[in-house]
């Protein structure tokens, strides 16, 4: 049994074949799949893929590679489908969000104030968060200390050993993916050897951040068991060791995710749950 903690299933690189794509991972033995949105236009989308999938769960965010795209007004509207989505069980914390200092054309500004104000929701709701850390833990850690958000995910952790073991005393579990099967990736894999286990999730980001055995082309959750392998060999234990404690520590920091794996598609079919977005006018767009 493995967990894809972090999987963008609803992106168009999935339209031709999602199905497909979802019979094949759950024939591979991922159990469990988090689909976080990316902005208010994905939050129906997300929401509806991860009722598809046996074990699908969802996040809902706005990210910080959209913020430039992004309005004030959508932060309210965020709160908004978070609150009508505290009564789906498949729906687990606020996500993907964060900071990302490495696109230069971003504005940090715009960034910080979209990640502050999800914070906020995130600490007011009492959510764990799915972070996008991308050369800017220090800056991420800094908020993180003054918002208190029941700790979460760091998605894609790439940072120094000090760096995570600070990641980990606020409650969040560090994600490990197809960055981590190249053999160039010294620090990444040095921190997957070095970390507790207990601190650590798998996750894809499909259809982004492939693995080094199909690099350049479309990432998929069905590589989830590969990416496991390598992480147990890096590590030295057991397939079922790493499955285990891997699970182990999603359910832990997403807490509500255990619930949402609970359900087979078609157990919520009736929910009336809308979160579709709408503009300040209260139409939708």
């Amino acid at each position: 049994m493995w967990i894809d903690t972090h999987c963008h299933l609803d992106a168009a690189e999935f339209d031709a074949d999602r199905p497909t794509v979802i019979a094949d991972t759950v024939a591979a033995g991922v159990t469990g799949l988090v689909v976080p949105a990316v902005e208010c236009a994905t939050f129906d989308a997300a929401r509806a893929w991860a009722r598809a999938i046996p074990g699908g769960a969802y996040a809902l965010g706005i990210h910080p590679l959209y913020t430039p795209r992004a309005r004030d007004e959508d932060i309210a509207t965020l709160r908004r489908a978070v609150a009508r989505a505290m009564g789906d069980p498949r729906f687990v914390g606020i996500g993907e969000i964060g900071l990302d200092f490495f696109v230069k054309t971003l504005d940090p500004d715009r960034q910080q104030f979209f990640y502050v104000e999800q914070l906020k929701i995130a600490r007011d709701f009492d959510l764990p968060v799915i972070l996008h850390v991308r050369r800017s833990q220090d800056t991420l850690l800094k908020q993180l200390r003054i918002f208190t958000p029941r700790g979460g995910i760091a998605h894609a952790f790439n940072g120094s050993r000090q760096q995570a073991d600070m990641f980990v005393e606020r409650g969040f579990c560090l994600g490990f993916g197809g960055q981590m099967t190249f053999d160039r990736a010294l620090q990444i894999r040095r921190l997957a050897v070095e970390m507790p286990l207990s601190s650590l999730v798998l996750e894809t980001d499909a259809p982004d951040i492939a693995p080094e055995w199909c690099y350049k082309q479309r990432n998929s959750p069905v590589e989830l068991p590969r990416i496991a392998q390598v992480l147990a060999e890096l590590r030295s234990v057991s397939a079922d060791e790493l499955s285990q404690a891997t699970c182990a520590n999603a359910w832990r920091v997403l807490p509500r995710l255990a619930g949402a794996m609970a359900m087979t598609p078609g157990d919520d079919a009736g929910a009336k749950l809308s979160l579709i977005s709408e503009d300040s006018s209260g139409q939708s767009r």
